[in-house]
């Protein structure tokens, strides 16, 4: 019997061997396709603004790129936001982007150009809409905002996009009603907390570096988005089907919401691009945007919702040819 211990003991490590082999080469080819080189060249990425989630993301994801394909050049232009993202990739002045659903549906509504050569490469996570003003201010609701200095975002912003439709669906003009800024996450905190305006829109990932920051060293507060309000935006049709109440978690914001949730609304971020993209870099750029999740998550903490069972769901743009290549590979 005491050669026979030794023998299984043999046989027993080998097949741990065998198995680890098999289970580190599944590994390898969910990661990077075995024996295939990386893709090379320059593409460029539109972001966002700074302090916005989108900046924040793109660094972290063409820090992966950069691992994953060595010879790839990823360049990242600042942007407005959303609707500026959109019309860039759609124009061919830049490559791939991050943009809000209703944002993708809004430029292709109002026939903008390129339109119908924007692709999806994956659902990412959800912006959540944030109405700060200062706590002891008396807004307490959207309909409070009348008459009010109100930062509604840059322009060319996603922010843009859904305070004009918010501000309308409580009744609110903004041409007439209020006095509209155009200050973004970048600056309206700082003017906020300086008296200089009563609120200001933002529409980001939970929770964005700049409201973080301004709850650090100034009293805040939240103006809820009742679901009723939600609702009656629901019914104006075209891209605010995109739009679902929803409540601002209390673990978002601990030093500003003191365990209480806050109801808003959310809209869905992709990551997008053209037809005319070669599909071996989607491919690629696909893989790499699903395996660093929890890397870049780790900084940026809507990045966790990433998920390769929703990041199929792009609508209202079809899939890349190279993205649906992707997720066909690593469908069970």
């Amino acid at each position: 019997m005491s050669k026979v211990f030794p023998r299984i003991g043999r046989r027993r490590a080998l097949q741990g061997a065998t198995a680890g082999f098999v289970a580190l080469g599944l590994l390898l080819w969910w990661l990077l396709p075995l024996g295939e080189e990386p893709p090379g060249g320059t593409i460029s990425l539109s972001t966002g603004t700074p302090s916005g989630v989108y900046q924040e993301y793109g660094k972290l994801l063409r820090a992966e790129l950069d691992r994953d394909m060595p010879d790839l050049t990823v360049n990242l232009q600042t942007s407005d936001g959303s609707q500026e993202n959109v019309a860039r990739v759609a124009s061919g002045q830049a490559d791939f982007t991050i943009a809000a659903a209703d944002a993708v549906e809004t430029y292709a509504l109002r026939g903008g150009k390129g339109a119908a050569r924007l692709r999806g490469i994956a659902r990412l996570y959800d912006d959540y809409v944030q109405i700060a003003v200062a706590r002891e201010s008396h807004i307490d609701s959207v309909a409070d905002l009348k008459g009010k200095r109100v930062a509604i975002g840059p322009p060319e912003s996603g922010v843009r996009l859904i305070a004009n439709r918010v501000l309308g669906a409580a009744g609110i003009d903004v041409r007439k009603d209020i006095t509209p800024q155009s200050d973004g996450i970048s600056t309206a905190p700082e003017r906020l907390k300086s008296g200089d305006i009563d609120a200001f829109f933002w529409s980001g990932g939970l929770p964005t570096a700049g409201v973080k920051k301004l709850a650090d060293d100034f009293s805040i507060r939240f103006v809820p988005i009742e679901p009723d309000l939600v609702a009656q935006l629901h019914t104006e049709g075209d891209a605010t089907r995109y739009y679902r109440a929803t409540n601002m978690p209390e673990s978002a914001y601990p030093t500003v919401q003191n365990g209480s949730v806050v109801p808003t609304m959310a809209v869905s971020n992709l990551l997008i691009t053209r037809t005319d993209l070669d599909p071996r870099l989607i491919e690629w750029v696909t893989r790499t945007v699903i395996k660093s999740r929890d890397g870049i998550g780790a900084h940026v903490h809507s990045a966790q919702l990433v998920d390769l069972r929703t990041a199929i769901y792009t609508d209202p743009l079809q899939l890349h040819e190279g993205a649906r290549r992707y997720y066909r590979s690593v469908k069970p």
